[in-house]
């Protein structure tokens, strides 16, 4: 048996070995690294498969989040609200822009954001709403943007763990993830669903005029060279990682579906252990298992994780330390209790799943998992 990874970019690069080195040698022979065609090309993809009128390719999904509310006009004394349970980077950027992070508690099953909290702590201040879809399936958007018409809020999604899910409206009306808020954003991290080889991003939106504001934006501010009509970044995809986005574009819909097929296989395995809640997929959403997270019940989660380590198996706890509860955070947010985050936080671990998994791997790591949680 080959060593499992969390992620196995290697092997899922073999597979398409002479694609992604012609993409790459062909980019390198034209010179245009950057916003050279492939990036166009990769863009004008991305459009077509999300069903999105624009989408702004960008340097990170760090730095979609930041020019997406910057577009926004997000500014001091604004308030932005986000769970607090996800990466650090979504509400990093509230407080880069001199915002106020407002955290709201998520739900038990889906992990993602909580409703009802989430319009408990809207204010005067409130200006926007940034759900993520956490782990691969996407938040309850119709309840999310039925809370921002209520109160004339802005929803900037964060896509970096869902590329290709689906979400279904209670009318039968069906959307991808990233494409219902006013603006989306997504990450190309090399462990993601859709990853390059290094970093990049993009943002999403249906409105003409907010894409010709963001893409400004991630250029400097100007949209005549040398002609800067506000402050700006520098963000930009290059081309390199585009020609290999494009060409692992085409693969999406099958690199989520054998992350599903390993979901179930743990779905089964785990099913009637009374220690293990395996991932809630909600009837609103399908589900791309960017993570598989579990819940543990009285079990002792760091002599598990010691346990399989031993056992070849690698584990990841995302995340330990929710950010309401972060150092950095501290003096920008008044101490409160997320009662389902914090419980989450003790509670979930992360096994391995990515598009090369073999039904041998997932057998060793399933029997390692129930040996120790049966005792």
């Amino acid at each position: 048996m080959e060593n499992i990874q969390l992620v196995d970019l290697k092997n899922q690069y073999l597979k398409m070995e002479e694609e992604i080195d012609k993409a790459v040698l062909d980019v390198i022979k034209s010179t245009a690294y950057i916003n050279g065609p492939e990036v166009k090309h990769f863009q004008a993809d991305l459009e077509k498969y999300l069903n999105v009128k624009h989408v702004i390719p960008c340097g990170n999904g760090t730095d979609a989040l930041q020019i997406a509310l910057m577009a926004l006009n997000i500014k001091p004394g604004d308030e932005v609200l986000t769970p607090s349970f996800t990466y650090v980077a979504t509400c990093e950027v509230i407080a880069l822009l001199g915002a106020t992070p407002v955290f709201v508690d998520v739900y038990p099953d889906t992990y993602n954001i909580d409703v009802e909290d989430l319009e408990s702590k809207i204010t005067n201040k409130s200006k926007a709403i940034i759900p993520v879809h956490l782990y691969g399936q996407c938040a309850d958007m119709d309840g999310v943007l039925q809370v921002a018409k209520k109160h004339n809020l802005k929803v900037v999604e964060d896509t970096a763990q869902g590329i290709g899910a689906d979400y279904t409206f209670p009318n039968g009306t069906v959307k991808k993830a990233g494409t219902m808020g006013d603006i989306g954003t997504t990450s190309f991290f090399p462990s993601k669903n859709l990853g390059a080889y290094g970093d990049g991003g993009a943002i999403l939106t249906n409105d003409d005029q907010m894409a010709a504001e963001m893409r400004m934006i991630a250029n400097h501010g100007q949209s005549k060279r040398y002609y800067h009509d506000q402050i700006g970044v520098n963000s930009r995809l290059d081309s390199i990682q585009a020609a290999i986005l494009r060409v692992k574009l085409r693969y999406l819909d099958d690199y989520n579906m054998a992350r599903n097929q390993a979901a179930d296989f743990y779905n089964r395995a785990f099913k009637d252990s009374p220690h293990i809640t395996a991932p809630f997929t909600a009837s609103f959403s399908s589900h791309v298992y960017h993570q598989y997270t579990v819940k543990l019940h009285d079990v002792n989660r760091d002599a598990l994780q010691a346990f399989l380590k031993e056992k070849g198996v690698p584990t990841n706890i995302y995340y330990p330390l929710a950010n309401h509860k972060q150092k950095a955070f501290a003096g920008m947010v008044k101490p409160e209790r997320l009662d389902t985050t914090e419980e989450l936080s003790n509670q979930v671990l992360s096994f391995p799943i990515h598009t090369e998994m073999t039904a041998e791997q997932l057998e060793h790591i399933t029997r390692s998992t129930l040996e120790f949680v049966n005792g």
